[in-house]
C-alpha cells in the first residue's frame, strides 16, 4: 500500500477511478464497472486520506468544470468560443492536478508532464462523452409509435381480444372490438401502449 502514497500514483488511481465511474454511469447494467469504480476509488480515498491535500487545488479542479460545461453547450457556429473555453478548462484542470497534493514547498508534487497529459486526456474523454450524450438527448426518435395510427397493415393471426398484426414493417400486438380473421387488411384506429387497436379495412379499400 506504500505505493499508493506516491503522489503520482495516487493521482493516477484517482483519475482511473473517476473515469471508470463515468463509464459506469454511461453504460450501466453489468455491475462490473460499478464494482471496479468503487474498488479504485477506495484505493484513491486511502491515498488522499494519508497524503496532504491542497483544498484550494480541489477548488480549482471543480472550477474547471464551469468553462467545460459552457463549451459543451455551445453549437458548431461558436467554434472559437468553444475552443477558448476548453483551453481555460484544461488549464484549470492541469493547475489543480499539479498542486492537488501538498509538498514541503510550493513546487508541484505531481509530475508536470503527467498532470498535463492526463488532464488533456480527461478533457478530451469527457468532451466526447458529453457531446454524445447531448446528441442522444436532442435526437428525435426515428420511429414514433403514434405515427402508426391510421396506417394500414395485415393481421397475421386471428384478432379479437388479442392477436398479431404486421404494420409499418414490424409485428405488433393488436386487438379489435370484433373478431378479425388472419390475413385481413386492417387499419390502426388507436394505440394503447404497445398494443394497437385495429378495425377491418372496408372491402372497397382492400384492392
Amino acid at each position: 500500500m506504500d505505493l499508493l502514497l506516491n503522489p503520482n500514483v495516487a493521482y493516477l488511481v484517482l483519475v482511473v477511478g473517476f473515469l471508470i465511474g463515468i463509464l459506469a454511469l454511461v453504460a450501466p447494467g453489468t455491475g462490473f464497472l460499478e464494482l471496479g469504480a468503487l474498488f479504485v476509488l477506495v484505493l484513491a480515498g486511502y491515498a488522499i486520506y494519508n497524503l496532504p491535500v491542497n483544498l484550494w487545488a480541489l477548488g480549482v479542479l471543480a472550477l474547471g468544470v464551469v468553462p467545460f460545461y459552457f463549451a459543451v453547450r455551445l453549437g458548431p457556429p461558436q467554434r472559437s468560443q468553444r475552443l477558448a473555453l476548453l483551453v481555460v478548462s484544461t488549464v484549470l484542470v492541469v493547475a489543480g492536478s499539479l498542486f492537488l497534493f501538498r509538498g514541503e514547498d510550493w513546487r508541484p508534487v505531481v509530475h508536470p508532464l503527467l498532470a498535463f497529459v492526463v488532464s488533456v486526456f480527461i478533457t478530451g474523454f469527457l468532451w466526447i462523452a458529453a457531446r454524445r450524450s447531448l446528441e442522444a438527448i436532442q435526437l428525435k426518435p426515428v420511429h414514433n409509435p403514434d405515427d402508426l395510427v391510421g396506417q394500414v397493415g395485415e393481421t397475421r393471426t386471428p384478432i379479437h381480444q388479442e392477436g398479431s398484426v404486421y404494420i409499418g414493417g414490424e409485428m405488433w400486438s393488436a386487438r379489435s372490438t370484433q373478431p378479425i380473421p388472419s390475413g385481413t387488411p386492417v387499419r390502426v384506429i388507436r394505440r394503447d401502449g404497445f398494443i394497437l387497436e385495429v378495425e377491418p379495412l372496408p372491402v372497397q379499400q382492400q384492392a
